[in-house]
């Protein structure tokens, strides 16, 4: 006699009294492609671009205006009368050309002065950074105490000293204080440092290259951010100087564009004085635009190091 098979039937899903079954809860991670949005950040940003903006879309609006339209329109907005080519063709051709003098001795000035910066702290970062001699530690401390002084500090005895020489009132006066830069020179010394692998430098020394061929075919490619990040600042610094040309320079024919434009600003409040607040203005937007073609001509050059080195491979 066979007994019958007994089967255990499967067992229904439970219901918690008509309750679903709660769900794990998923947390959601930021794609890698999708930077995570900040409102705050977002605000900052804004308010930098409105602080950097404005100031220019002002100069732009009222280089189009005439002496009279200056005090008759508003300043955010042009006048009636559009003068930009006027105004162009008198600043160029006011006091007999002066103007174009000034920007010709503003390019002498960074052409030697912070081209020349740029080319000595390439050289003592790269010599800093790379080779050891006695005393290191003492130029480090000087630098680093150099960067800390402001220029207009060293501006009096800096005259007084090319006063003895015989050199005031002339360009070498402006270009041989620009040759110095603390911060370039610190600025080159940090980026060498992590920029050159010391084993590159040494295969090319094993492989009979002299320290000439070996800076320039191996070290000066790699510098070649930091070097544009130098020259950027040196130039900027040099081209918008103001304090050491007033103290130095007595000869209106050796002045750079920001001693001439403050010259042509004073003219208002000299007794007899002609007033030219629109070529002022014109004039100022003219020196501003070479800047501004250097970083967008120079911004590939700049960017391309400033990640170097954070990722490992």
């Amino acid at each position: 006699m066979s007994s019958p098979l007994t089967t255990a039937a499967p067992a229904a899903p439970a219901k918690a009294s008509g309750r679903a079954a709660p769900r794990l809860r998923t947390t959601r991670r930021p794609s890698a492609g999708k930077p995570k949005r900040s409102v705050l950040l977002t605000v900052l940003t804004s308010l930098v671009v409105l602080y950097t903006v404005v100031p220019l879309v002002w100069l732009a609006v009222n280089a189009t205006k005439t002496q009279v339209g200056l005090a008759d329109s508003s300043g955010m907005w042009f006048a009636d009368d559009f003068a930009l080519w006027d105004n162009l063709r008198d600043t160029f051709t006011y006091h007999d050309g002066v103007f174009t003098r000034w920007l010709l001795n503003t390019l002498l000035y960074v052409v030697l002065g912070a081209g020349g910066a740029t080319l000595l702290a390439v050289l003592g970062g790269y010599a800093l950074a790379k080779f050891d001699f006695p005393g290191k530690r003492g130029v480090f401390a000087t630098v680093i105490g150099a960067v800390a002084v402001p220029g207009t500090a060293l501006a009096v005895p800096t005259f007084l000293m090319f006063s003895e020489m015989g050199l005031t009132d002339t360009p070498w006066a402006v270009i041989i204080p620009s040759l110095v830069s603390p911060f370039g020179l610190y600025l080159m010394w940090v980026f060498a440092t992590e920029a050159i692998p010391t084993e590159l430098l040494e295969a090319a020394r094993i492989d009979g290259a002299g320290e000439a061929r070996t800076f320039f075919t191996v070290a000066l490619p790699l510098l070649a951010p930091g070097i544009v990040t130098v020259l950027l600042f040196t130039t900027v610094a040099t081209w918008n100087n103001y304090f050491l040309p007033l103290i130095m320079l007595k000869d209106p024919d050796w002045y750079p564009l920001t001693l001439g434009l403050s010259a042509w600003n004073s003219q208002a409040e000299t007794v007899g004085g002609e007033v030219v607040f629109n070529l002022v203005i014109t004039g100022s937007l003219i020196t501003i635009l070479p800047l501004i073609a250097a970083f967008l001509l120079l911004q590939k050059y700049w960017q391309s190091g400033l990640a170097a080195g954070s990722v490992k491979e």
